[in-house]
C-alpha cells in the first residue's frame, strides 16, 4: 500500500491516519469532497434510524458548518435520497435509498448465503442470532433470527447502525484488524461511543484486547443491562473481516461454561461460511 521506505513511509502513514481520524479522505481523492461529505451525512442519518437526525447533530458529526450541511441535504432531498419530517424537522433516508437497495440486493446476497447457518445457530442455542456487516466505521445489523427460548434478547433491529466496536458483532469486526487501524477507527468514533451506555475509548480498547485473548468478542458491559452477547467475525479469503455473527441472550443463560459452548457453535458455522463465501468469490 505504501511504496515508500523509512521516514518518508512514516510520514505517508501518519498523514493517512490523521485524515481518517478527521473523517476525511486521502488527498488523492480530494476532488470528490462533496460526494464524500454527502456519504458521511447519509451514514450519520442512517445511524439514527427512524428517529431521524437534527441539522446541528449532522453538522457536528461531519465537522462541517450548518450552511454547508444544509446545502448538501437540500441537494439530496431534491433527488429523494434524503427526506425531512415536516413535524420534527429531522432528516431521514429517502425513498431512493430503498429503491437502490432493492437493485443492489442480488449482487450482495450475504443474507441468503448466511441464512441456513443463522437458523442452525438459533435452533442449537435457542437464542437470538444477528448478522452484522461493516459499513465504513460502522456496523449494520442486516438480519436477525430468533431462537425458541421464551425470554429473548432483542437488542438490535435489522437496519440498526452503530459505531464499530459497539456490541459483540461490531467488536468482532474490529478486533481482527491491524492495531493501527483499530486505533484510528476507535479514535474517530470516540465522540459517538458515549451514546451507547457511556462507552469510552479505554473501555472499548480493553474489550478488544479481551476478544483477541478469548478468540471471540464478549459484550457483557455495553448498552443492554441483563443481556450478554458473543460475536465472531467471518473472514474473507484475504484474511479481512467481511461480516460477523453474534448471539444475544439474557445474562443468566450466559454462564462462563455456556459462553464456551456457544462460541464453539458459532465457530463451526463461521468456518463453513468462510468456505462458502470463498467459493462464491472464486467460482
Amino acid at each position: 500500500m505504501f511504496p515508500y521506505r523509512g521516514n518518508q513511509e512514516l510520514k505517508v502513514r501518519k498523514s493517512v491516519s490523521q485524515t481518517i481520524r478527521a473523517g476525511g479522505t486521502p488527498r488523492e481523492v480530494s476532488g470528490a469532497q462533496s460526494i464524500h461529505r454527502a456519504t458521511i451525512l447519509l451514514r450519520a442519518i442512517a445511524s439514527r434510524g427512524r428517529a431521524g437526525s437534527r441539522l446541528v447533530d449532522l453538522a457536528r458529526h461531519a465537522k462541517l458548518t450548518r450552511p454547508t450541511v444544509h446545502r448538501i441535504l437540500k441537494c439530496l432531498m431534491a433527488d429523494d435520497v434524503v427526506m425531512q419530517d415536516a413535524r420534527t424537522r429531522r432528516y431521514l433516508l429517502g425513498s431512493l435509498i430503498f429503491e437502490l437497495g432493492l437493485a443492489a440486493a442480488p449482487q450482495f446476497n450475504l443474507r441468503q448465503i448466511c441464512d441456513p447457518s443463522l437458523r442452525r445457530i438459533a435452533a442449537k442455542t435457542g437464542d437470538t442470532v444477528f448478522l452484522i456487516a461493516r459499513s465504513g466505521v460502522d456496523a449494520v445489523c442486516i438480519e436477525r433470527i430468533e431462537g425458541n427460548f421464551p425470554i429473548k434478547a432483542l437488542t438490535l433491529d435489522v437496519g440498526t447502525r452503530r459505531p464499530l466496536g459497539v456490541g459483540a458483532g461490531g467488536m468482532a469486526l474490529l478486533a481482527p484488524l491491524p492495531e493501527d487501524q483499530i486505533e484510528d477507527i476507535v479514535a474517530g468514533n470516540a465522540t459517538r461511543l458515549k451514546e451507547h451506555g457511556n462507552l469510552n475509548v479505554p473501555t472499548l480498547m480493553s474489550q478488544i484486547r479481551r476478544a483477541k485473548e478469548l478468540g471471540y468478542a464478549l459484550n457483557d458491559r455495553q448498552e443492554t443491562p441483563g443481556a450478554i452477547s458473543l460475536g465472531l467475525a467471518i473472514m474473507n479469503p484475504y484474511g479481512h473481516p467481511y461480516a460477523a455473527i453474534s448471539i444475544g441472550a439474557i445474562s443468566s443463560r450466559m454462564t462462563g461454561e455456556r459462553q464456551k459452548e456457544v462460541a464453539a457453535v458459532l465457530r463451526t458455522e463461521v468456518r463453513l461460511l468462510e468456505k462458502l463465501l470463498g467459493e462464491a468469490a472464486h467460482p
